[in-house]
């Protein structure tokens, strides 16, 4: 990539970051760690990779993704606000009464959401169904899936995965959000993961680690090199942090997996900001 699209990348994450806090702010709670944890592979995907268009958000061909940890849709939907898909100013209305944005994604509702999501790891085992049928269609679509690391303790993950490694469904690239902290604890706490990669390797896929998960460059080139393998589906692990971008949501560890947000502390973030505050 060149440095002029790289930073092109870097702006439209900051842009889109800024959305998804602002609409969390506006609703007094949410999903805000797990939410800025994927800005950076939304933007890389709506803006380099996917084969979408915000004027025919229906059209046949196009590349599909599938927030499987569907809790984070505010982030997805600011992306998709971003992106023209809907006016930005609906993102006040997050979860609010008559909505088209719920705080977890539902096709039926919003435009440009593939896939309604929520129950953790079903959301997974869709985007499977969705490559077979492509496969079965030879249409050359890509198919596009996000899990949480505290999901991918279900074991209808694993059930997917094993079917998608069997069939050598290599038209899917599924990215896990390592950010290591889930709602109890973090993953080790709970049910560790580790060797991840080892551990998709063993169901058949092709395993790219991507040592930091907001280094818009290192997830390009993940992405790339998926794109050209054949024979395996491909699983990219993005190591993360949860709450990226706004400090309180940082230091606040595990708790800021579903925590208030108020206009307040993001007011205060963003003078802290100005003034070089730490």
């Amino acid at each position: 990539m060149k440095l002029g699209e790289i930073n092109d990348l870097i702006q439209k994450a900051g842009e889109i970051r800024n959305l998804t806090i602002d609409e969390l702010a506006e609703a007094g709670v949410g999903h805000v760690g797990g939410c800025l944890s994927i800005v950076e592979v939304l933007t890389v995907l709506y803006y380099r990779f996917m084969k979408v268009d915000a004027n025919e958000p229906k059209m046949k061909l196009r590349d599909r993704l599938v927030l499987s940890k569907g809790h984070a849709g505010p982030a997805l939907y600011a992306a998709l606000a971003h992106k023209g898909f809907f006016d930005k100013s609906l993102l006040s209305k997050l979860n609010k009464p008559g909505t088209i944005l719920p705080s977890h994604c539902d096709m039926l509702k919003t435009t440009g959401i593939d896939m309604t999501t929520g129950s953790l790891g079903q959301g997974f085992s869709c985007a499977v169904g969705m490559a077979a049928g492509s496969k079965i269609k030879q249409d050359q679509v890509t198919i596009y899936t996000i899990i949480g690391d505290g999901e991918s303790q279900e074991g209808q993950i694993w059930e997917a995965a094993m079917y998608a490694g069997s069939h050598k469904l290599d038209n899917i690239i599924a990215f896990t959000d390592y950010n290591k902290m889930q709602i109890d604890g973090t993953t080790d706490e709970i049910v560790s993961l580790s060797p991840l990669d080892k551990k998709w390797e063993a169901f058949g896929w092709h395993v790219i680690n991507v040592e930091d998960g907001h280094n818009m460059e290192e997830i390009s080139c993940a992405i790339e090199a998926a794109k050209v393998l054949q024979g395996k589906p491909s699983m990219i692990i993005l190591n993360t942090i949860k709450g990226k971008g706004l400090k309180c949501a940082e230091k606040a560890g595990v708790a800021n997996h579903n925590m208030p947000i108020t206009r307040e502390m993001v007011d205060r973030e963003k003078q802290k900001a100005l003034v070089g505050e730490v």
